[in-house]
């Protein structure tokens, strides 16, 4: 099916089968933008908005490629009454560096990590792979923005399968704990949605690196 004509499916007839489908599509075609310049969504990230038209003629692989650089979100057919498909930015740079936008994960992302005494884990800087260079900058500096000057981070994993990265509340200036899940649910839209963000005190773990 064309990106047209999957466009066209009612929003409840959209399964997982259209999500691959929709995904495959788009990076084939071509986007028309709405606005130059990338505009604030509902939820106060920066979007760039395009349609999917006739007359589209920007490439949507070169257009997801430079938001990937830019820490921008990607909005397909806004004017509906709800879009056709929000990318975050976590989505558009895992596309860049993997060819998908987004891995099932292995474990619950929402869960809480309990090591328990004695208990190996192994720990260290992120590998470029796990979070590019230009994506760490980005990150560092919406929180210099919010007033973290020096944010570290480490990643960290009890069977080296499945890994999280960890954010020093030290570093963050220690928030209350009641706002921890509102600093990672910020945190996660620069992250693809398979990643497991923790915020935890640096006592008694390896050394953390600046991000």
């Amino acid at each position: 099916m064309t990106l047209d004509d999957l466009v066209k499916i009612p929003d409840e007839s959209r399964d997982h089968q259209w999500e691959n489908n929709f995904f495959m599509a788009l990076t084939q075609s071509s986007l028309k933008l709405i606005h130059e310049a990338p505009q604030q969504g509902p939820d106060g990230w920066p979007y760039l908005l395009a349609e999917t038209s006739e007359d589209a003629t920007e490439s949507a692989q070169k257009v997801i490629q430079w938001l990937s650089l830019k820490g921008v979100g990607l909005v397909v057919n806004p004017a509906k009454s709800y879009p056709d498909f929000v990318f975050t930015f976590g989505m558009l740079w895992n596309f860049r560096e993997t060819g998908l936008f987004y891995q099932t994960a292995d474990v619950d992302l929402k869960g809480i990590l309990e090591l328990n005494e004695g208990q190996s884990i192994h720990a260290g800087p992120p590998a470029p792979k796990y979070l590019p260079q230009y994506v760490r900058t980005i990150i560092k500096e919406f929180l210099i923005n919010q007033g973290v000057l020096r944010p570290r981070i480490l990643v960290m994993s009890t069977d080296r399968k499945n890994y999280d990265l960890a954010f020093s509340l030290e570093s963050l200036g220690n928030p209350p704990e009641k706002e921890h899940q509102g600093v990672a649910e910020a945190l996660s839209w620069f992250l693809p949605p398979h990643y497991s963000i923790l915020l935890v005190s640096e006592k008694g773990l390896p050394e953390f690196v600046d991000l």
